[in-house]
């Protein structure tokens, strides 16, 4: 099987594997348990993963909390910041290719008063700083926009981004999940940020986030109350040797820094020079190294996946892969709702070599033959009858 949805989920490194082992065997105590040896153990391993992840993040391990995943996390900033802010002001900024995960929290807020306003984004996926500013309002609280599209890869300006929310002193949330990896991140002027490892070739069901320290501490309600862990920010037995993993993770890519997107390239030319009305999705923004979107005319992109049986892809997101809506990402660009389901996500990872890419290449030009040539649809569109 070739793997080519690095952006849904990746392998995990055999070097997290192995540093887990270890508190999942032989120092499995809990890590607030500190009155014993094995506790101990397990919290300091935890606190050194903190480290890990802040070193990374050039940011203080104070400023680290720990989630089960990025949808925890996004869940806890958004409806945490409302709660504790929304008697100043409901009103919250975001973008139409947001993550489910924002776009569907956001959804439950505006039914207990969030007033959302929602960014456009051009034909290329990017928003306009203009419009973001001029979206602002006296009782806006709270700015959130990702660091980088799951399904496109499209890059937002999150120092600009910042910047302009620090100047009207609303806060600023970016789901950075995507970007950790792949590309530098400066969180300068990101007030909250959150992560997953299973991204970056960690464990999955372990993620955090970043709460910057201000001189007026940012106000976040608990979504999981128990035990004073994190702070009594997020209640719960610490999953140490996910977190032990996670932090391996974060070593490893600051130390190994990507370098996939020549792979990248080489594929959308050799995929777009080989197969006839093949267009790639916002080819010319600033995107992740390791992301392709890709358009195959007339060719729905479920049918592909089910000939293409020895490579692993993607329609979209993972969280909506049974959706059989045309992407909201797309969709939002302004692409037609017909090109939007004939649209497939390849993201590649540190574990894809360019054999993969040449095979891939070589299986869909004779699946998007096969369909094609047995498809009334491209026979009509051939003909300049559609």
């Amino acid at each position: 099987m070739i793997y080519l949805d690095n952006n849904a989920t990746t392998r995990i490194d055999d070097e997290v594997l192995n540093a887990m082992l270890p508190y999942l065997k032989e120092a499995y105590g809990n890590a607030s348990s500190i009155q014993h040896k094995l506790g101990r153990a397990a919290n300091q391993a935890v606190e050194e993963s903190r480290k890990s992840i802040a070193a990374y993040l050039g940011v203080s391990a104070k400023e680290i909390y720990f989630t089960s995943g990025a949808t925890e996390a996004i869940n806890m900033v958004l409806r945490g910041v409302f709660a504790r802010y929304q008697s100043i002001g409901k009103h919250i900024i975001t973008a139409k290719t947001e993550h489910k995960a924002v776009l569907s929290t956001l959804e439950k807020l505006e039914k207990q008063g969030a007033e959302i306003s929602y960014l456009h984004v051009d034909a290329s996926g990017n928003i306009d700083l203009k419009e973001l500013e001029s979206l602002i309002r006296k009782d806006s609280i709270l700015i959130t926009l990702m660091a980088a599209n799951n399904e496109t890869g499209v890059i937002h300006p999150i120092q600009q981004i910042g910047a302009i929310a620090a100047q009207y002193n609303v806060l600023f949330f970016s789901d950075t999940t995507q970007m950790i990896g792949k590309e530098s991140l400066d969180l300068t002027h990101v007030d909250i940020c959150c992560f997953s490892a299973h991204k970056l070739h960690g464990p999955k069901g372990i993620g955090g986030l970043y709460i910057k320290r201000k001189s007026r501490p940012i106000q976040i309600e608990p979504l999981i109350t128990g035990g004073k862990q994190e702070n009594s920010l997020r209640g719960g037995t610490y999953n140490t040797a996910s977190i032990v993993g996670m932090g391996k993770a974060f070593e490893i890519a600051a130390t190994n820094p990507s370098s996939i997107a020549l792979l990248r390239d080489y594929f959308e030319i050799q995929i777009t020079s080989s197969i006839e009305d093949c267009k790639i999705h916002a080819a010319k923004a600033t995107r992740l190294c390791n992301t392709s979107n890709i358009l195959f005319k007339h060719v729905r992109s479920n049918e592909l996946m089910t000939v293409l049986k020895d490579v692993a892809l993607s329609s979209g997101s993972a969280c909506v892969s049974g959706d059989r809506d045309p992407s909201h990402v797309l969709t939002a660009m302004g692409i037609a709702s017909e090109d939007a389901l004939c649209s497939v996500r390849f993201s590649l990872s540190k574990y894809t070599n360019r054999q993969d890419l040449d095979e891939t290449i070589q299986l869909i030009q004779q699946a998007v033959e096969k369909i094609r040539k047995n498809s009334p649809v491209w026979q009509l569109y051939k003909s300049n009858i559609i």
